[in-house]
């Protein structure tokens, strides 16, 4: 857990570890106790390969959830379709990975999160027909993430009348953005589409106070917008962001709501953020399908996961022949200093023709 997303990482191990604590508790599933054991990909393929690749060899694990990056998951791919070890991704949001996946070849794939396709065109819809936001400065992370989410937004500009005035992209380590926002607000600017990291977000928009773009110009993407700590470093900034997100803290179900005491209890009132609620919901995924497989034996619970109905906290998951979860994303603006909710939307994913 180190590298530039080390702290999704250390989340998505707490929300791991309640869940199978929470299921250890009260007996196991099938009489087994849950075991986890942790790698560190450092979000690179290369080390995660070696990482799991130890992990099967030595660690003889069954079942896994990973990778936080997608250029990693991808990698994983075809290690687990080899070795015949169930993969169920639970925070790589690449497209590519289950295009690829199930009837688009590899059969030990699924994931249960929602793709930065699915992520752009809510976004990018409401943006442009409720706020009328057509003109777009993009400054997005500089890595298979950001230009990723990027080029999969671009599908969409056409759709819904969006023009880019400027674009650039930033390392995860960088501090300074003065140079990227003074041109950004000689740029006609109405908005600026980010994909990115917390730190990342909360320098951005400090240095947008600076620079007098605060009520100006909405940052919409993805970026940790509607963290509290990220509204905190300057809420006039972050007023009128709009963000989607696979889940959050205030969203309104009873497992949701269970799901958050129980974290803030484990975890000394940290609230949750949404890697550890994803990874907390896979492993009790996870669980379940073995309970539908009545085994543990991981071509079993492929076919029980394949045809399972989960009754998740954002409702019931299912997945598609291409062993992607049908999932809803939660539509985020930040107003008066507080994330509000604007719609729950599910979007059907298109794959390529083959």
């Amino acid at each position: 857990m180190t590298g530039a997303n080390a702290p999704y990482g250390s989340l998505s191990w707490r929300g791991a570890s309640l869940a199978a604590k929470e299921i250890n508790a009260a007996g196991g599933v099938l009489g087994h106790k849950i075991e986890l054991v942790r790698g560190d990909s450092q979000c690179t393929p290369v080390e995660g390969v070696l990482g799991l690749q130890r992990m099967i060899s030595s660690d003889h694990i069954q079942f896994v959830l990973g990778d936080i990056c997608s250029s990693a998951t991808l990698a994983y791919e075809p290690i687990v379709e080899n070795a015949k070890v169930l993969l169920i991704n639970a925070a790589s949001s690449d497209p590519t990975i289950t295009y690829k996946a199930g009837v688009g070849g590899y059969k030990w794939t699924f994931r249960n999160y929602p793709t930065d396709e699915q992520r752009a065109g809510i976004v990018l819809k409401y943006a442009s027909e409720q706020r009328h936001l057509h003109k777009i400065a993009i400054l997005s992370v500089d890595n298979d993430y950001g230009r990723g989410a990027i080029a999969l937004s671009k599908k969409f500009f056409q759709r819904y009348g969006i023009t880019v005035v400027s674009e650039d992209y930033f390392q995860a380590s960088t501090t300074e953005f003065l140079p990227e926002l003074n041109k950004i607000k000689s740029s006609g600017a109405q908005a600026i589409l980010m994909y990115g990291y917390a730190a990342s977000s909360r320098l951005v928009a400090r240095q947008m106070l600076e620079s007098g773009l605060a009520g100006k110009i909405a940052l919409i993407g993805n970026g940790d917008f509607t963290n509290p700590q990220t509204i905190k470093a300057a809420p006039s900034v972050l007023n009128g962001a709009i963000e989607a997100a696979a889940w959050s803290p205030d969203y309104d179900s009873a497992r949701s709501k269970s799901f958050v005491h129980d974290y803030e209890a484990a975890y000394g009132g940290e609230v949750p953020q949404v890697h550890a609620f994803t990874h907390w919901e896979t492993i009790n995924l996870l669980a379940a399908a073995i309970r539908k497989a009545g085994s543990v034996d991981p071509a079993a619970v492929k076919q029980a996961l394949a045809g399972i109905s989960f009754d998740g906290a954002t409702g019931v998951v299912k997945f598609d022949n291409h062993d992607q979860a049908d999932l809803p994303m939660i539509l985020y603006q930040v107003e008066n200093g507080k994330p509000v909710i604007k719609g729950v939307f599910r979007t059907a994913v298109v794959y390529p023709k083959p």
